[in-house]
């Protein structure tokens, strides 16, 4: 596409203060840079991630509220984590992460291991057993 052609739809990004830098054909047909701002089918893209993504954590937070799981998981979606990820960060096999967000398992996990996650989270023990209420 021509520099003058590179898209400029309004989006998230846009906001953000944030610019998508693209690959565009100047006016001697030499391939240069160009910033954009954003692209209508990206957006909408975009959108819809973010807001799976708002949909995953209410839905965890009501599960820890239920009593369902632990608020582990919730911490895990609302820092746009999956176990895998998680486990890696705080040095444990997938499953033993799994495990970890049976409310029952939850309540006997020692300072040491609520620490991990809590350092990974940015978060106090205290804030982890409370799901910050």
């Amino acid at each position: 596409m021509k520099k003058k052609e590179v898209p400029q739809d309004k989006s998230n990004l846009e906001s953000a203060n944030f610019r998508e830098l693209c690959y565009a054909v100047n006016e001697n047909g030499e391939y240069t840079t160009e910033n954009s701002t954003g692209w209508e089918p990206k957006t909408v893209a975009l959108n819809n991630a973010i807001e799976e993504i708002k949909e995953r954590i209410a839905d965890a937070k009501s599960r820890v509220i239920a009593g369902e799981t632990s608020p582990i998981e919730y911490y895990m979606e609302l820092h746009k984590m999956d176990v895998g990820i998680l486990a890696s960060y705080v040095g444990f096999w997938q499953w033993k992460v799994k495990r970890h967000f049976k409310p029952s398992v939850f309540k006997k996990l020692s300072d040491k291991t609520l620490n991990k996650y809590a350092d990974v989270f940015e978060i106090s023990i205290e804030e982890l057993k409370s799901m910050g209420r």
